[in-house]
């Protein structure tokens, strides 16, 4: 069972404000400012293949992988309902991003939405790099976003409530973080409360995501144990500079 096991159902809800869509186009500028001639892309951590959708509507090929078979049967379930040409651009893997094995190479690969922070040992994190290498091409590129440690050190999590609703189902989500600042890790504790709006029945759902946050000598360590060079990195969506109060940062990659 994943960690998104129990509210991969109330996702959509829960993060239907995030702009997929505009992040889509950041992804795409960002490709064709380093790799203007990449026609592959895998992403590693797809989730329900939101970005993957939209990016394939500019034109790649995308094969997305994810852990959670939830979130994949919701991306195979809207890939089905396509009848089009955009279908045969799109394909959808399970498995675990520090272990799987394509026997397939790619112009660029993403792992978007924090899923390197989700690798929370320095294996785990050494293991997905790997994996990168050994599917990306030659000039190719990786984009991923991360956590950001300085921001998360000078800020620290705190406690946050989300409440949220649609015409069946009323939804809160507490978030208390524990920060492990000898680790690198915060533990973000979900209870999340789902109110049946027609029978009035409550469901309480827990789940503890662990995060590694990141710094840039880490991320320079892990490029070199890899041969991978980096080559930018700024605050996600924006493009700036990051600095004490950027807590989502992207770093791109060249092989």
């Amino acid at each position: 069972m994943t960690i998104f096991s129990n509210y991969a159902r109330y996702y959509n809800l829960i993060y239907r404000d995030k702009d997929y869509v505009g992040e889509a186009k950041f992804i795409h500028r960002l490709i064709q400012t380093y790799a203007p001639n990449a026609k592959s892309i895998l992403e590693l951590g797809c989730g329900q293949g939101k970005h993957a959708f939209a990016l394939a509507g500019d034109g790649y090929q995308i094969h997305g992988v994810d852990l959670s078979q939830e979130m994949l049967q919701k991306a195979n379930n809207s890939l089905a309902s396509l009848n089009n040409d955009l279908a045969s651009r799109l394909k959808f893997s399970h498995g675990d991003i520090r272990q799987i094995r394509l026997n397939q190479t790619f112009d660029v690969i993403l792992s978007l939405f924090h899923v390197i922070s989700y690798q929370t040992t320095n294996e785990d994190l050494l293991f997905s790099f790997a994996t990168v290498k050994k599917h990306l091409n030659p000039g190719g590129i990786l984009i991923f976003d991360v956590w950001y440690g300085p921001a998360v050190l000078t800020q620290l999590p705190t406690t946050r409530v989300k409440r949220i609703e649609d015409e069946k189902i009323q939804v809160i989500r507490i978030a208390e973080p524990v920060t492990y600042p000898n680790k690198n890790l915060v533990d973000v504790n979900y209870q999340v409360f789902i109110k049946d709006k027609i029978t009035g029945t409550v469901e309480e759902l827990q789940e503890t995501h662990k995060m590694r946050y990141l710094f840039e000598p880490e991320i320079e360590f892990l490029c070199r144990a890899n041969q991978l060079t980096p080559i930018e990195s700024s605050e996600w969506m924006t493009g700036n500079k990051p600095g004490l109060n950027t807590w989502g940062v992207y770093f791109v990659v060249r092989n």
